[in-house]
């Protein structure tokens, strides 16, 4: 359990007075060349400011009506829901602020170290209900808004989710931001501010449909636009030696726009910082270009500049593609690490300190151009010779991993590179000579091993691998899951890991207070009623006190009944959805995560298939065993990922068949919900009765939503992959359903099949897929590439060699749902053991081991603001 502020909660709920002074002098040495102007600005500070904004429901309903009014310039008399959700916004906002500000500062004083968490994505889910709990002032503002005609639920729901990310990356990002907040460590996050998200996923005809994503269309409350923090990033131009070391010049230049959101942390005054990066023209208007009637010329690089940061991850099918996502790793990298080394800088030490005081953790490969820009900076602009800047970059970079599939690692042509970053184009050859030179003396006669190292990959074209320049420009290399973590150093980098580069292991959490708490309050009541503390909330691993009581027949009434307020809410939105009623007495079962064939969402499928086939057969008397089922499916297939796209087709396909199949009923539904974002998210995982984390074994890196849907209440069918692995070790093996082959197992497999030495014999199977191939669920546009992934020697992902093993496990979870009583006493037990799988848990162990940085609790009026 981490120290708190003992005072924060208190203050909160009015038992004792507010700080007395935001910015104290008292005790503070003013130095002598200190101009009488800066004392009074001190004292000025001191006395206008002197406490944080009052909390009282009068106080907070007062704030709201003077922004509605005077910030959105609405008469108070016309108040609709979206101008008061953003007057609420507005008003919370300003509360954090006041806390944002004052942690700043106290760690400039305390002159901390930091870390700097580098992400691509940051998938943060709507702010206000985050906010207002961490803060710990919902209620006040549920009151407040009650009293002025409105309820916080409709408050809430006008917010749209940020589009700053897509899946399992983002949001383990954003729940990183927030373990850091309430653990009070010092740190920032780092990505770009995309005008447009990923994209808006509607379904046409069965067929997923892409529009674009405008989240930013009616503004964004919870962000400060910083104008005064901007940054010049160069693309293009060429190299000048200039005798004392080189320069990097021409070419066009990018200024990048700092935008900041404050991430709060629970029950405790820290408030971090989200920067994101805003990609805007140097030269804003070419005048000579307009004067010469050449319009669209004037505004072109305008136009150029700002695609950068427009959109999440452009189609990188093609060259201009792949040019356009370079440009937005290196623009956010460049930006931030001017960023930090102007923060750095503001105290004179020799930049050989800088690992002292920064530390900087690529989230996935997409950042690893700031080990070569850090390079560029330390030794051109900075002055320091080689050895001592890669000294200092290795000790201020480390990496984490995310997959084990080479061909997801990304790689980068040397044209390119040399095409928009010429510069980094020479350190990385440099890099490279120097690394494979001391590979070679180490193992000398091995041409090999030095091309499997080599960051330089020979080919057609030359490749650049990011994945092997993070490995040699890290301290230290973190897989997410203890199986994954060993695959990194025996598949992945077995040549680093046995040559000594430093490969640990960093299982995966996520955040017991928008998972839990926010997502699924009736729960959360339970928890903290029967173990009489809500301290869970920060230390999830006192969920442990609810085993005790798992015979307890009241308990077991109260996490039924929190199941079903649960899934009546998520049956509500089916309707909303579907206009399709569905009963809340069936066995939930859920997959929800990005379509992808690992994932293997297909293999669901041919199981409902099955499912559906078998309850067609039956009579009566047999249909009256059948346990009810609602399936559940949701995610984004990448717009240029045609094969996952057919699955969405084949999803809503087999649903049309059999939700209007009057033979079924109620005793199977199917949905395919569009659009899954973290919004949705919370409302479909506290319903969850089973969820489905059925991955190829050997292939998912982690995994999080597994961790979600068990902390609330449900329990899991899956293979042995990614973090299953530890969540069945931790609940133990009776509370999960296993099935199919272990990743030793995998490769024999593909090879048994492809060679016709193993013959899938189920004639269930073989039924789902002649129906496939007959186009009952969709044309032959769809089931055709579906069929031909299915043959033996196309079959990869082991569909078909798992099917069987998956259809038992199947059939466990409908005998072990019958019995109710059982039943719930697995769900109490699951809950209660997943302490593990908190993300405070994940980032105690990576600021303890790989940090190196210390909890700073701020404490008001510790501060001097001077």
């Amino acid at each position: 359990m981490k120290a708190r502020t003992s005072s924060f909660r208190d203050l909160v709920h009015g038992t004792i007075s507010a700080p007395e002074s935001r910015y104290s002098v008292t005790g503070h040495t003013t130095p002598q060349d200190e101009s009488e102007t800066s004392q009074k600005r001190n004292k000025l500070l001191s006395s206008l400011m002197s406490q944080y904004l009052a909390r009282d429901v009068p106080a907070i309903q007062k704030q709201i009506i003077h922004h509605f009014e005077y910030t959105l310039a609405r008469t108070r008399y016309n108040m609709d829901p979206f101008g008061a959700y953003q007057a609420t916004a507005l008003s919370v906002r300003d509360r954090l602020i006041e806390s944002w500000n004052d942690t700043q500062q106290y760690f400039t004083e305390r002159d901390v170290k930091r870390v700097y968490y580098l992400s691509l994505e940051f998938l943060m889910g709507r702010y206000l209900t985050n906010a207002l709990m961490n803060l710990g002032i919902h209620n006040q503002f549920v009151d407040a808004l009650h009293g002025i005609g409105f309820e916080i639920e409709q408050i809430a729901h006008e917010e749209r989710d940020p589009g700053l990310g897509n899946g399992g990356l983002g949001r383990l990002a954003a729940c990183f931001m927030d373990s850091l907040a309430t653990l009070n460590y010092p740190a920032w996050g780092y990505g770009i501010r995309y005008k447009y998200g990923m994209f808006e996923q509607r379904i046409k005809d069965g067929h997923q449909v892409e529009i674009p994503d405008y989240w930013l269309t009616h503004g964004n409350p919870w962000e400060i636009e910083r104008l005064d923090v901007t940054y010049p990033v160069r693309f293009g131009g060429h190299v000048e030696h200039t005798g004392h070391g080189f320069k990097w010049t021409g070419g066009s230049i990018v200024r990048a726009v700092a935008y900041d959101s404050p991430i709060p942390g629970y029950d405790t005054y820290n408030t971090l910082n989200l920067r994101l990066w805003s990609a805007q023209p140097a030269k804003e208007f070419d005048l000579a270009s307009f004067s010469r009637g050449d319009y669209y010329g004037a505004i072109a690089d305008k136009e150029t500049s700002e695609k950068i940061s427009s959109v999440l991850y452009p189609n990188d099918s093609t060259d201009a593609g792949k040019e356009l996502r370079l440009k937005q790793q290196f623009f956010f990298v460049s930006a931030t690490l001017q960023d930090i080394l102007r923060r750095f800088k503001k105290r004179k030490r020799p930049l050989t300190d800088l690992p002292t005081k920064v530390a900087i953790q690529l989230n996935d490969t997409h950042p690893t151009i700031g080990v070569v820009e850090l390079m560029r900076i330390l030794m051109d602009r900075e002055g320091m010779g080689w050895t001592s800047a890669w000294t200092t970059t290795k000790r201020v970079f480390s990496y984490t991993n995310h997959t084990v599939l080479p061909e997801a690692l990304e790689k980068w042509s040397v044209s390119l590179m040399e095409k928009l970053l010429p510069r980094h184009m020479q350190i990385i050859y440099e890099i490279n000579r120097r690394h494979l030179e001391a590979t070679a003396q180490k193992y000398p006669n091995d041409g090999h091993k030095l091309q499997r190292m080599s960051i330089i990959e020979d080919g057609y074209p030359k490749m650049v691998r990011m994945a092997q320049l993070a490995v040699v420009g890290s301290h230290t290399v973190n897989g997410v899951a203890a199986i994954h973590s060993g695959l990194v150093a025996s598949r992945l980098f077995p040549d680093f890991a046995k040559d000594g580069y430093r490969i640990v292991n960093m299982t995966n959490g996520v955040t017991p207070r928008r998972w839990v708490q926010q997502a699924n309050p009736t729960l959360a009541a339970v928890i903290s009623r029967w173990i009489e503390t809500d301290e869970w909330v920060v230390n999830f691993e006192l969920c442990k006190g609810l085993e005790k009581y798992v015979n307890n027949a009241d308990l077991q009434r109260e996490f039924t009944e929190s199941k079903l307020e649960n899934k009546k809410r998520l049956a509500a939105y089916i309707k909303r959805q579907f206009n399709v009623e569905v009963s809340t007495d069936s066995l939930f079962d859920i997959q929800i995560k990005r379509i992808h064939e690992y994932k293997r969402q297909l293999l669901n499928i041919l199981g409902v298939i099955s499912r559906y086939n078998s309850i067609k057969r039956m009579n009566a008397e047999q249909k009256a065993n059948v346990v009810p089922k609602v399936v559940v499916i949701g995610g984004k297939a990448a717009a240029s990922y045609v094969q996952a796209k057919h699955f969405i087709r084949l999803i809503n396909g087999v649903s049309n068949v059999v939700n209007n199949d009057p033979d079924i009923g109620d005793l199977l539904k199917v949905f395919f919900l569009p659009n899954y974002n973290v919004t949705l998210a919370e409302v479909i995982i506290p319903a969850n009765d089973i969820s489905q984390h059925i991955s190829t074994a050997g292939m998912e890196a982690s995994g999080t939503s597994n961790m979600k849907f068990v902390m609330n209440g449900g329990l899991i069918i899956g293979t042995m992959d990614g973090a299953n692995i530890e969540i069945r070790e931790e609940i133990g093996e009776d509370n999960m359903f296993v099935f199919g082959l272990h990743t030793p197992e995998i490769e024999s497999a593909r090879k048994q099949l492809k060679y016709g030495e193993y013959k899938v014999d189920d004639s269930r199977l073989s039924e789902a897929m002649r129906q496939i191939e007959s186009n009952m669920y969709c044309g032959s546009s769809t089931s055709r590439p579906i069929m031909d992934a299915l043959q033996p020697y196309n079959d990869f992902y082991l569909v078909t060699r798992d099917f069987t093993s998956y259809m038992e496990a199947i059939d466990r979870v409908d005998q072990a749902f019958k019995d109710k009583t059982s039943w719930v006493k697995k769900t109490i037990i699951a809950v209660a053991r997943m302490g593990k799988f908190s993300s405070d848990r994940t980032i105690r162990e990576y600021a303890e081991q790989i940090w190196d940085i210390e909890c700073t609790p701020f404490i008001p009026g510790s501060i001097s603001y001077k």
